[in-house]
């Protein structure tokens, strides 16, 4: 892309420009709802709703809340179709979070719309935050608690804004000292939200935070007790604040009665006054809590990024996670409806595929692209071990994600290695398995797939493109797979289909085999990955794709949409050139509301002459611009050269299969250049494709 989005700006939310989240910062904006009128409101919904099976109220056990406290929050994040900053922070582990808080210091805290997505994706829920602090909170809190109305009126408002943007709550944070004929208005501020979420949003939440009390004084309690129950009694849970002792839980639990796992026990990763001292010490406090049996709340575990702990921030994250798993133990399952997919994205990277081309070689994060995370199992180091690792610079398949085996592995023998764990339940019709590998000559690469019967008896099935007859005692199925080269060179296509119906998909596992003495043919990775030894082996998993054997995306024909361009801005540029903006929004024109993954959005440029070979077909140039998640993108500060009469924008519908519409068959918006200079160079251009076709004309006859 020509344009660089973290250029510096005065921001106006009515102006276009590009698409960013950000928060609303007094009661004014709030009542006028000045945010639906924003240009930027239609690109902030979160357009992937809350993984099936977690709508619903949570589940009746100990859980964990994740407050996401990072830098003063919006940064990389806020650029709502995706920054450049490979580095880019980002949460992969999921399966530990039941509930995540996007927080910042400003009054109403709208999580950007990156995060709900991924975390949805998942089967997280997603609050925003509601905060009042010194004495302009002072202000707001007199003006919010003026009077009965006036409380239903804001707390309405914020329920809107969640139901409209897609998330699924608030956490309300009262830090101000309040006056004690206020604490009624309050109540009924927390109930009204409580009430109006519950009635707006299925299973949403309203979490609030340990601070001023029942008497309105400003005072951290640090547990549940007479202070603050009040305001537990009428919403879904209490956040308590960190300072707690080690018997807090205990009390807490017995205050809380049958609602105990409502109560979350506040750890601020920083280590600031928190049990055991956060940090490398986070599981201390998870220790305790786990005991006492209520959840946790944990506080800014972005500390890993900003404090840039060694040696890097992928494996400092993966420790640090890794200590908060062993601690409270993997409590959630995914419970995946079919379709399946995942590419292994984990929102940022080096490098953007497309069915195993790389369209883009640009540095990018956006979470919102954040596929289905797997759960690793990270081998010892022995002799004969394989690495795994998501690798953002190795090849691609989709997205920019994968996962990289490599290691040590001796001839004829095999590792296992977990890469999900889940709850997808199996119907009649049979299930088509689909993955993707490049890898050595030598390295061959599997799955084992885990199916469990109603009464708990597990199915190992394995599923390759090699016999491997000598290892079908160790599985209860060996299904062999068709393989086909991929678009783009060096990838594999495995497909395979299996029938176990009533059965439950409970994981899935990667085989390594090394199934003979390995040949002496380079690598098709290039320089870095030569010539193998006797063990070396070396493999890419770049997706893989579940789903019944009758599934089929619906990519209605590109006649079928209505495209269109708004706001179109054109500046002038270097050497005759022109910069353009526009919105480009697209809809069907049945009005059917049909989910698809994503779009992602191409344009294309005239074709490159290529002098000297009047013989050479003249194609269209397709430039990758980016990555939609609602039906709308803008483009910013395009480049169009000064020759250009009209610019084809194509919106490529994508499938939650993995698969992709064919451009050629994907809706397009054209714009046609008006009052354009023919300048002496493209009249040359001109009449250097009519010889071109003339000569090509002649030589045919």
């Amino acid at each position: 892309m020509s344009h660089s989005i973290n250029s510096e700006f005065k921001f106006d939310p009515k102006e276009p420009s590009m698409p960013i989240s950000y928060p609303i910062k007094t009661l004014k904006e709030l009542e006028s709802r000045s945010y639906f009128e924003s240009f930027h409101y239609p690109f902030n919904k979160a357009s992937v709703p809350i993984e099936s099976g977690y709508s619903e109220p949570l589940p009746n056990r100990r859980r964990i809340l994740v407050c996401h406290d990072m830098a003063g929050g919006y940064l990389d994040d806020k650029w709502v179709q995706g920054g450049t900053n490979a580095e880019a922070y980002a949460i992969w582990h999921w399966h530990l979070i039941d509930v995540f808080v996007y927080f910042s210091h400003n009054l109403v805290t709208l999580p950007p719309p990156s995060w709900t997505n991924t975390a949805h994706r998942h089967g997280v829920k997603v609050l925003g935050t509601f905060i009042t602090e010194w004495n302009e909170g002072k202000a707001a809190c007199d003006k919010l608690l003026s009077t009965k109305e006036s409380a239903q009126m804001y707390a309405k408002h914020l329920a809107e804004l969640a139901a409209n943007l897609g998330f699924d709550g608030w956490l309300l944070n009262i830090e101000v000292t309040l006056k004690p004929e206020q604490i009624s208005n309050l109540k009924e501020f927390v109930n009204h939200l409580s009430l109006t979420m519950h009635s707006s949003v299925t299973g949403s939440l309203v979490i609030w935070y340990d601070s001023v009390t029942i008497n309105g004084d400003l005072w951290w309690q640090n547990e549940l007790n007479e202070y603050n129950k009040s305001f537990f009694d009428i919403c879904d849970g209490i956040f308590t604040n960190y300072s707690w002792q080690e018997d807090y839980p205990w009390r807490s639990a017995s205050v809380a009665g049958d609602r105990k796992f409502d109560v979350y026990m506040g750890i601020d990763v920083f280590g600031r006054g928190t049990y055991g001292g956060g940090q490398w010490n986070t599981n201390v406090a998870l220790d305790v809590i786990r005991k006492a049996d209520v959840s946790a709340a944990i506080f800014a575990p972005g500390w890993v990024y900003e404090t840039k702990q060694a040696p890097d921030f992928k494996t400092a994250q993966n420790r640090w996670w890794g200590l908060v798993e062993k601690s409270w133990g993997i409590v959630r399952k995914y419970h995946g409806t079919l379709p399946f997919y995942t590419n292994f994205d984990q929102g940022h990277g080096y490098h953007i595929s497309v069915d195993g081309d790389q369209v883009s070689d640009a540095t990018w994060c956006n979470i919102s692209s954040q596929s289905i995370q797997p759960l690793l199992e990270f081998a010892d180091s022995t002799a004969n071990s394989i690495q795994l690792i998501v690798d953002l610079k190795e090849a691609s398949y989709s997205g920019g994600g994968n996962i990289t085996f490599k290691g040590s592995l001796g001839e004829g023998t095999y590792l296992k290695r977990r890469i999900f764990q889940g709850q997808s339940i199996l119907a009649k019709l049979p299930i088509h398995f689909i993955y993707s590998v490049k890898s050595d000559s030598n390295s061959s690469l599997g799955l084992v797939l885990d199916f469990t019967s109603t009464i708990n008896k597990t199915t190992p099935v394995l599923l390759t493109s090699h016999g491997m007859d000598h290892l079908s005692s160790e599985f209860s199925k060996v299904v062999l797979t068709s393989e086909h080269k991929g678009n783009a060179p060096g990838w594999v296509i495995h497909e395979g289909t299996i029938e176990m119906n009533g059965y439950i998909l409970t994981g899935i596992h990667a085989l390594c085999y090394r199934p003979n003495a390995p040949s002496m043919k380079s690598r098709p990775f290039g320089p870095d990955h030569a010539v193998p030894s006797s063990t070396d082996y070396f493999a890419v998993l770049g997706h893989i794709t579940v789903k019944t054997s009758n599934y089929k995306p619906d990519f209605p024909v590109s006649t079928s949409w209505l495209v269109n361009g708004e706001c179109i801005n054109w500046k002038s540029g270097p050497q005759d050139s022109r910069i353009l903006s526009v919105k480009i929004s697209w809809k069907l024109k049945n009005g059917q509301n049909l989910a698809f993954s994503h779009h992602n959005v191409y344009v294309e440029k005239p074709p490159k002459l290529a002098y000297g070979n009047p013989s050479t077909t003249l194609e269209p140039v397709q430039e990758y611009l980016g990555v939609a998640h609602v039906n709308c993108f803008y483009v910013s500060e395009l480049k169009v050269p000064a020759s250009t009469s009209s610019l084809k924008f194509i919106i490529q519908v994508c499938g939650f299969d993995g698969t992709n519409q064919n451009l050629a068959k994907s809706p397009r918006y054209q714009l046609e250049i008006k009052d354009h200079k023919l300048s002496f160079m493209k009249y040359l251009s001109y009449i250097y494709i009519w010889i071109s076709h003339w000569m090509r004309f002649l030589s045919s006859k």
